[in-house]
């Protein structure tokens, strides 16, 4: 009976483990994970900290950053993006580390009239220089319904998903003399802000403010260390590995066929000295 008694009590104390982590997982909010940097009530929480926003007016727009720096790993967010006629503003959702000489892996939202698609807009900075962009069409109404946007980052490669899904890959070049982040641990930034100047038709399309204000949500953060990345997303062999599985690696092909509108590997003109070293890889 006492051998009995010992087994309960250990099961007991196991049951008490595992609802104590997944109340911790569930208490995780972003008041505890985000500070509201700018905007003044323009960026907001609410349900609870399950729920942020941000708003932008013709007087400001809104942002905040991760309270955490994050070196290595994922990061899973869930945006709905401003509806209705958003061109000339830009939903910015990134990774960066500060300085002149600082790391950055950029989401853009570019707004546009009603009936248009956004561009996504994508971007990697290693050491304080980009240039890098690759953009695209999404195959869904990102302003309809919450989709996930996530950045894989891990020694070997950068990445990009929407809903799980592979858009994008930077591989690690330094072979090759391509500096690639992986010293400088990077906060999460994102902000709503007015960039009619460029965003929308490159700048032919203006803010029309009668609109205002414009909001973005954002829902289900979450932040996962490499080393505990689960296989929900790609095979465990190919999360060790420098490559996606065979079927990650079908809807990144399919992705890029589709969707993908503009490829800085593909514009000779931008370097007339030769295309960068990363894209004849």
């Amino acid at each position: 009976m006492a051998s009995i008694g010992n087994g309960f009590y250990v099961l007991i104390m196991l049951v008490g483990v595992v609802i104590s982590s997944l109340v911790a997982t569930c208490a995780a909010s972003f008041y505890q994970d985000f500070d509201l940097t700018w905007g003044d009530n323009r960026a907001k929480i609410f349900n609870g900290g399950q729920l942020l926003s941000l708003s932008l007016d013709k007087v400001s727009g809104s942002g905040f950053q991760s309270k955490k720096e994050y070196l290595f790993g994922r990061i899973d967010m869930q945006l709905k993006l401003v509806a209705g006629n958003s061109a000339g503003t830009v939903t910015a959702y990134y990774l960066s580390s500060q300085g002149p000489t600082h790391d950055e892996i950029d989401f853009e939202f570019l707004g546009n009239v009603s009936g248009d698609p956004y561009i996504l807009h994508t971007n990697v900075f290693t050491q304080g220089k980009g240039n890098r962009e690759q953009q695209f069409y999404l195959w869904f109404d990102p302003t309809r319904n919450f989709h996930t946007y996530s950045i894989i980052w891990k020694p070997q490669h950068i990445i990009f998903l929407v809903d799980n899904i592979p858009i994008r890959v930077f591989k690690n070049a330094e072979s090759v003399g391509v500096p690639f982040p992986k010293n400088q641990p990077m906060r999460i930034y994102s902000s709503l802000w007015n960039a009619d100047d460029w965003a929308t038709r490159g700048g032919l399309v203006k803010t029309d403010w009668s609109k205002a204000p414009f909001t973005a949500y954002y829902r289900n953060f979450k932040a996962t260390e490499f080393s505990s990345i689960s296989s929900n997303s790609f095979s465990d062999a190919a999360l060790q590995s420098n490559e996606l599985d065979a079927y990650a690696r079908r809807r990144l092909r399919w992705v890029q066929k589709y969707f993908m509108i503009y490829n800085y590997c593909n514009d000779p003109k931008r370097f007339p000295q030769g295309i960068p070293a990363e894209c004849t890889r």
